[in-house]
C-alpha cells in the first residue's frame, strides 16, 4: 500500500496540451481577466485529460459505503443501520445521487466497503487492522481500473453514518486539536454536539502524532481509505477528479501532507456545511469552487460542478479568437 509514494508524482500533466489551451485562452475575444478562474479550469482539465481539446463525456461518480463504530458513543442522529439504507436507496436508483447523475449524464457506481461490517470505534480502538485497511485500498484501486476507457473526469464520494466524526479526528489529528473542526454532521443537537467533540479530542489525544496515513487508518473508515486509494489510482492513470465535502476531503488530506502536490489532478467541488471542511481545503490549498453549504456527501457537490465545468471548456473551445477573426475579414 505504501508504494504509491514511490512513483505516483512521475505522472505529470501534458504541458504541450496545457500551453496549447493557454494560447487560445490568451487570444479569445473577450476582456482579459474576465474569465480567469474558470478558464484555469479548462486548462488543467486538458493538461490532465492530455489533449488540446478537454472535454467532459464520460464522467464517472463512484460512492464508497462503509460503517463506522464510533457511532456507539452516540455521535449521530442516526444508527448504523441507515448506511445501509442510503446506499440500497442509491444503488436502487431512488436516492438524490441517482437524480443528479442522470441529470448531467454521470454513471454512478456503488461499492460496498463495509456497510453492516463495522469498523473498530475510533475513541477506543483502530478503526482499520492493517488488513482490513488494505482490502479498503484494493477496493479504491480496483474502482478506478474497472471504470470504462473513456472515462473523463471522476468525482468519489462517500456514505457512512459516523463519518464526519471520523473526518473531523483526521482533521484534528493533522491540523491540531480545534473544536470547530467538530461540526453537526447529520444535524445532531448541542449535547450530541459537545460529546462529539469529547470523543474526537479523546481519540486524538490519546494516540499523539501519527505518520498522515497511519492517521487514516486508526481515525478514518474503509469507504475513506477507498477514497484516498482510488485518488492515487486516478494520479497514476491521469484522471482528473472534483474532490467532494469533508469526508472526501479527510481521505485525501493525509495524502497530500504526505506528498505535496499528489493532489495536482484533483480540484475541490464546493465547500460543505461543515465548519471544518474550508480549513482543511485550505492545508491542502485547494479553493472550492461551489458554495451551497451542502451537507449530503456522496459526491453531491462534486456532480454539480459538471455543468459549470462544460460551460467553461464552451467558453474556451467554441468562443471566436482574434486570430479566427481577423481569417474571416
Amino acid at each position: 500500500m505504501n508504494e504509491w509514494q514511490s512513483d505516483v508524482l512521475t505522472v505529470q500533466p501534458d504541458e504541450v496540451a496545457q500551453k496549447a489551451v493557454l494560447g487560445r485562452v490568451h487570444d479569445i475575444m473577450r476582456p482579459v481577466g474576465s474569465f480567469d478562474r474558470l478558464d484555469a479550469l479548462v486548462v488543467w482539465l486538458a493538461g490532465w485529460q492530455r489533449t488540446d481539446q478537454p472535454h467532459i463525456n464520460e464522467p464517472a461518480v463512484v460512492v464508497f459505503a462503509g460503517d463506522h463504530g464510533v457511532v456507539a458513543e452516540g455521535v449521530s442522529q442516526y444508527s448504523t443501520e441507515v448506511t445501509a439504507i442510503a446506499t440500497r436507496l442509491i444503488s436502487g436508483g431512488l436516492g438524490t445521487m441517482p437524480v443528479l447523475c442522470d441529470e448531467v449524464g454521470a454513471t454512478l457506481t456503488v461499492i460496498d466497503c463495509g456497510v453492516g461490517n463495522q469498523t473498530g470505534n475510533l475513541r477506543t480502538d483502530s478503526a482499520l487492522t492493517e488488513e482490513s485497511m488494505q482490502k479498503a485500498w484494493d477496493q479504491g484501486v480496483a474502482a478506478v481500473r474497472d471504470l470504462p476507457e473513456a472515462t473523463d473526469l471522476l468525482l468519489l464520494g462517500e456514505v457512512g453514518v459516523g463519518n464526519t466524526t471520523a473526518a473531523a479526528a483526521i482533521a484534528c489529528s493533522l491540523l491540531g486539536w480545534d473544536p470547530d473542526l467538530v461540526g453537526r454532521g447529520t444535524g445532531v443537537d448541542d449535547e450530541t454536539l459537545a460529546r462529539k467533540r469529547a470523543v474526537v479530542f479523546d481519540a486524538v489525544f490519546s494516540r499523539g502524532l501519527m505518520d498522515p496515513l497511519e492517521c487514516l487508518q486508526v481515525l478514518g473508515g474503509s469507504e475513506l481509505v477507498a477514497i484516498a486509494a482510488a485518488t492515487v489510482e486516478a494520479r497514476r492513470l491521469s484522471l482528473p477528479m472534483v474532490l467532494d465535502g469533508y469526508g472526501a476531503t479527510a481521505a485525501v488530506a493525509p495524502l497530500e501532507i504526505s506528498v505535496p502536490g499528489v493532489l495536482s489532478h484533483t480540484i475541490a467541488g464546493h465547500l460543505s456545511s461543515e465548519p471544518g471542511h474550508g480549513r482543511l481545503l485550505d492545508a491542502i490549498h485547494k479553493e472550492p469552487l461551489l458554495d451551497f453549504q451542502l451537507g449530503l456527501g456522496q459526491a453531491s457537490g462534486a456532480v454539480m460542478t459538471i455543468p459549470v465545468l462544460r460551460m467553461a471548456i464552451r467558453a474556451v473551445r467554441d468562443v471566436a479568437t482574434a486570430s479566427e477573426v481577423r481569417r474571416r475579414q
